[in-house]
């Protein structure tokens, strides 16, 4: 359910109670959507948030009292903007679905169905982001076909659009050319009317041809009529378009004295395609051929393979053979890369090649990535084979090939094109005479080894203790010396490089290991305290456990037994639990601590206050300390906003009787406010980093 976007869903959520909406955020980045929440606690703080911020959606609880699903409702439809509502629902019967659609609602959310409600809550996000998108092309196909009328306009080319037979607009050249001082003189007019008695016939025909949807011959020879009746030869041709959204044909007229000879014609627009150095198809055309391909990529699922290359060393070489010859090698080059492609395919059009730079060449190929592949090891050992004589010398090159096999997931000119010339680039840094393709397909297949393999190191790392615990001390600021420590879990690869649980976690959840792992960490750690306790140095280690630990009714018998079999206090043991998973499962959290307090171990509730109404949840739940998120001790120096957001922290959990822990703790400055705004205890960097040993001295 990740969503790929970059910026996070502003959510407003309309909800009688805090934890409910909560909930209901915690739900979604679960999911993997990031969420920026509102929270409206009255209809004018409702009308005020959509007026002044960005909403991508809002999200009512049909059975709100504090502000009701039908003033809701109306606000939104009333505010002007593309807002979509959905509505919170426990249960749902027909006649609740009616009203909810009756008010505008776009979609229902269950509550109780998670699938359905992250389904619709990301299909409307997407519907959204899709209007937005077609908002914003709709503007920029105005100004484009306000641009295309500027030139159209501007045109030499007697060029008409068409349309059931009808002109429904011309330029001025077309005007000129059959004596007409403005488009009103033929507006509406039929085409029929400028085309000579004797060819009307065989013209009626190929218009009724081109109303079928059949495809327009590149150029029709037939002798046209102007306003006073006199008749001139004239070639046609004809191409689809669009016009203010009606489907047409663009014609464009051209006197036939100036295309005397339809042969000559043909080899002029054969040349215009082409290099005039190599004879093989010009940059222009073969980009022109290369958008094709994407759009049929795009349409029909079919794949084709995108190939940049370069001959090795051009430089030197063509300063052997003297720049006079430049153009004999490039050609030389360009008659190996022909011979090297099947003639079949050349002849079906399922290979183009095109001189694409001063030295660089591109092929195109319809085929999957072994087709691509095939051809371009062909190129690489024909090219390495050949012998080319150039200015009374003769030699060999080799050629560096990037490419990218197009597929629908990469449908995209920019996105080819860039991604071939990174692997070209990636082959010419290697020492050339190299082949480098990237397959989308080959990357999906490469991620889903690169998860099984983290699967097995994980599972190798419980087995064989692979796992480190690094310890970063908390001090007091009130200058108490209890040493604490909190434990960071890393991963050994055996190195001596350690991985961060943020490279793996997520990995680790998915297949189901994030039990195991808590585990060995609460065993490792009560073996570190019984350590220090041995040498005569009683220390207290805090350890983040996941919602997995949460909901794992034997853990804390787990917790105690390890404690009773070194003979310690639970006191040396602060287990560590976020706010957004204690709202969304407070009963299991309330049952844990009451399980673990038996023991004596301690709670702490970290990234607190980044929620709806952080303090509304110390009525249900109360830890021993709370960690303050890390987003209010960033720059804190240099933000009066989190300074005072701190202090009010500070001075409530002080009144409740609960400790307070900032981390993150960056500088000196930063020390001196959190000292001053009465917090108990300061972790970070600054003070120390994590490490393998517990030896900081806390006496200083």
């Amino acid at each position: 359910m990740a969503q790929k976007k970059d910026t996070a869903l502003r959510l407003m959520l309309v909800a009688d109670l805090v934890n409910e909406a909560e909930a209901v955020v915690s739900r979604l980045r679960n999911a993997g959507i990031a969420v920026r929440p509102l929270r409206p606690e009255s209809m004018d703080d409702l009308a005020d948030m959509l007026a002044g911020q960005p909403v991508d959606m809002l999200l009512a609880d049909y059975a709100a009292v504090v502000l009701p699903f039908e003033q809701v409702a109306k606000a939104v439809m009333g505010c002007g903007k593309d807002v979509p509502l959905l509505a919170m629902l426990d249960g749902i019967t027909d006649d609740i679905l009616e009203n909810v659609q009756a008010l505008g609602a776009q979609a229902v959310a269950l509550r109780d169905r998670p699938q359905q409600f992250l389904k619709n809550v990301q299909t409307e996000w997407n519907d959204l982001e899709a209007r937005r998108s077609q908002r914003r092309l709709e503007a920029q196909m105005r100004e484009t076909q306000r641009r295309c009328d500027m030139l159209i306009d501007s045109s030499r080319e007697p060029i008409a659009y068409i349309h059931e037979g009808m002109h429904i607009r011309a330029n001025q050249a077309y005007l000129e050319m059959f004596g007409y001082e403005s488009f009103d003189d033929i507006e509406g007019m039929s085409l029929l009317d400028l085309v000579a008695p004797g060819d009307v016939d065989a013209f009626k025909t190929l218009l009724k041809s081109l109303s079928k949807g059949e495809e327009a011959p590149p150029r029709y020879e037939l002798t046209a009529r102007d306003s006073e009746g006199n008749s001139f030869p004239a070639v046609m041709e004809f191409s689809p378009a669009e016009y203010q959204g009606e489907h047409c044909q663009q014609v464009i007229f051209r006197h036939q004295a100036v295309e005397v000879d339809p042969e000559l014609a043909r080899e002029l627009e054969e040349l215009r395609k082409r290099d005039q150095a190599t004879g093989l198809l010009n940059r222009p055309t073969f980009l022109h051929t290369l958008e094709e391909a994407v759009v049929d990529a795009a349409q029909s699922r079919q794949q084709y393979g995108l190939l940049l290359l370069e001959p090795d060393n051009y430089q030197r070489y063509l300063n052997e053979i003297g720049l006079d010859s430049a153009d004999d090698l490039l050609a030389a080059i360009a008659h190996g890369l022909q011979s090297t492609i099947d003639t079949q395919q050349l002849a079906e059009n399922s290979v183009h090649v095109a001189r694409f730079g001063e030295h660089s060449f591109a092929v195109l190929i319809r085929g999957d990535h072994t087709v691509t592949t095939t051809l371009a090891e062909r190129i690489r050992i024909a090219a390495s084979e050949q012998v080319f004589e150039v200015g009374g010398k003769s030699g060999t090159i080799t050629a560096s090939i990037g490419g990218v096999q197009i597929g629908e997931k990469n449908a995209s000119v920019t996105q080819a094109m860039a991604k071939a010339s990174q692997c070209l680039q990636s082959s010419l840094g290697v020492g050339g005479n190299h082949i480098e393709i990237f397959d989308p397909s080959a990357v999906d297949r490469a991620e889903e080894e690169r998860i099984q393999a983290w699967v097995e190191r994980l599972r190798d790392a419980l087995i064989n203790d692979r796992f480190l615990l690094h310890y970063q001390p908390i001090i007091h600021l009130m200058g108490e010396p209890r040493p604490i420590y909190e434990g960071y879990l890393r991963l050994d690869f055996g190195t001596g490089e350690t991985v961060s649980p943020s490279s793996f976690m997520h990995i680790a959840e998915e297949h189901g290991l994030l039990g195991e792992i808590d585990r060995w960490v609460i065993r490792h750690a009560i073996d570190a305290i019984a350590e220090r306790k041995q040498a005569g140095k009683d220390v207290t280690v805090l350890l983040k456990i996941t919602q997995s630990s949460l909901q794992d009714d034997t853990l804390p018998g787990f917790i105690g037994e390890r404690l009773a079999e070194h003979g310690l206090s639970g006191s040396a043991l602060l287990l560590q639990v976020p706010e957004s998973k204690v709202f969304i499962n407070l009963r299991a959290v309330q049952d844990f601590a009451t399980a673990i307090g038996q023991y004596g171990c301690q709670m702490v509730l970290e990234q607190f206050g980044a929620g709806l109404d952080s303090f509304q949840l110390l009525t249900h739940f109360q830890p021993s300390f709370i960690k303050i998120d890390r987003s209010f001790t960033e720059d804190l120096a240099k933000n009066s906003s989190n300074q005072q957001r701190i202090r009010e922290l500070a001075q409530k959990a002080h009144d409740m009787g609960i400790q307070s822990i900032a981390e993150f703790v960056q500088d000196a400055a930063s020390m001196t406010i959190l000292f001053a705004s009465g917090i108990s205890y300061a972790e970070g960097d600054f003070l120390a980093v994590a490490a393998p040993t517990m030896n900081y001295d806390f006496d200083l």
